[in-house]
């Protein structure tokens, strides 16, 4: 079996990773995942013939011609997260990981845009947050990197403390502790447990923490860790309040290297945390105020994350990437402050809740129920087990084709769901 170090070797000759072959471009190193549903091994051929430098495989193809560019590993994947541990190591730069239960992606965007206006720095594509995406997008840092960002996703106990093992991260922002994942956190305790797994890491190797300090729960959590750079609406280093939020958030900093007022093009006041973080991270890292400034607020979200679209005469609040307890709550909360006629709820079921799931749903039934509303639409999964006056709908497919027949004008839609709802279908046209 080939050294790790001998396919590092490799890898700087050909430092382009790709994990699927319709995505393969010319020189790519193909590594040969293998999954509950899929095997990778019986692509590599195939990889190599569409032009990929190598294929990393953990079961080889004895056919002529085939194994000549083929590096047989014990585990493919494991191999590709040492790879990307063994990357790690020659990059003497700050790597600056981020999870939470809500905001993680955004923070994360504004975080490297703020830090990118500067400083050359890498982060991650996407949503490529696990175990797989992470080594990938370490793999991409290239030698000319100034910074890293690299947001972490996780679902159960142990994960954070797995992917702090090969991206060494030597700063921490924990967004917040929600319900989220329960089904395999068990109970909010255990998302604080697992989520602070990032906490115990920077705590044991003597990192940095950018501390949210108006929740009590990380200032407890993020004792003993050595440096600790705190930002909030007060009692911080980086403080800043929330000037209006309708649509779009603007934000007065009060505290910190910018005092002035941000204007965003984000919609929720919910967002205030990402944007005080990124204000945080920037003034830490030296980025002048103007910057700092001017990349907020010209950030623009994208993939449905706190955005606001206008279609004819209605507007659309797309916040349907992703949905638990917590962040359902916070967008319900902020579209009913809204000051709108004809407010309109598109609600999709939240995932991984577990046992208590139906539990969940009917209390955010009881949270919507404090507020009135033009319509209120409830599609799928266990808000179908949930006792509610409201339109209950099956799927997506349906609720898409009541809203068309009813031909709203100058309405005000709140689009949210989990992402196995793909609730932005809602918009598509047939």
């Amino acid at each position: 079996m080939m050294r790790i170090e001998d396919i590092y070797k490799i890898y700087q000759l050909h430092p382009s990773v790709q994990t699927d072959t319709r995505q393969l471009r010319q020189g790519d190193l193909f590594f040969a995942l293998k999954g509950d549903r899929f095997n990778g091994n019986l692509f590599a051929a195939q990889a190599l013939a569409s032009g990929a430098a190598y294929a990393i495989v953990d079961q080889k193809d004895d056919k002529p011609g085939n194994t000549d560019r083929m590096i047989l590993v014990d585990d493919v994947l494991k191999t590709l997260q040492d790879l990307a541990k063994f990357h790690r190591q020659q990059l003497n730069i700050p790597f600056l990981a981020i999870t939470g239960s809500n905001g993680k992606t955004t923070t994360k965007e504004l975080v490297h845009a703020v830090l990118s206006s500067t400083l050359r720095t890498y982060t991650t594509q996407g949503n490529l947050n696990n175990h797989i995406g992470i080594p990938l997008t370490i793999l991409r840092v290239q030698d000319n990197a100034q910074m890293a960002v690299i947001e972490m996703g996780a679902n159960h106990l142990g994960e954070i403390a797995g992917y702090c093992q090969y991206a060494l991260p030597t700063h921490a922002i924990i967004t917040n502790c929600g319900k989220a994942h329960l089904e395999g956190f068990g109970s909010i305790e255990g998302v604080r447990k697992g989520k602070g797994e990032l906490y115990d890491y920077i705590r044991a190797t003597g990192g940095t923490a950018f501390v949210m300090w108006d929740y009590d729960y990380l200032r407890q959590m993020s004792q003993g860790i050595e440096r600790i750079v705190t930002y909030g609406t007060a009692e911080a280093s980086t403080t800043g309040q929330i000037l209006r939020s309708e649509p779009f958030l603007e934000v007065a900093m009060t505290r910190g290297v910018l005092q002035e007022e941000i204007p965003t093009k984000l919609v929720g006041s919910y967002n205030l945390p990402n944007v005080l973080a990124a204000v945080a991270v920037g003034a830490q890292f030296g980025i002048s105020p103007q910057k700092i400034k001017s990349a907020i607020q010209h950030y623009i979200p994208s993939n449905s994350r706190s955005q606001l679209l206008e279609i004819d005469s209605n507007k659309f609040i797309m916040d349907a990437y992703n949905a638990n307890p917590s962040s359902m709550q916070a967008a319900i909360e902020n579209f009913a402050n809204l000051v709108a006629e004809n407010k309109i709820l598109v609600l999709g079921a939240m995932a991984e809740l577990g046992q208590d799931s139906v539990v969940e749903h009917q209390q955010l039934v009881g949270h919507i129920q404090k507020h009135p509303w033009k319509e209120v639409l409830l599609v799928g999964g266990n808000f179908l087990k949930t006792n509610h006056p409201y339109r209950s709908f099956e799927n997506v497919q349906q609720a898409k084709q009541w809203l068309q027949k009813q031909n709203f004008h100058n309405a005000y839609f709140l689009v949210k769901g989990s992402r196995s709802m793909q609730m932005e279908k809602i918009l598509e046209k047939d």
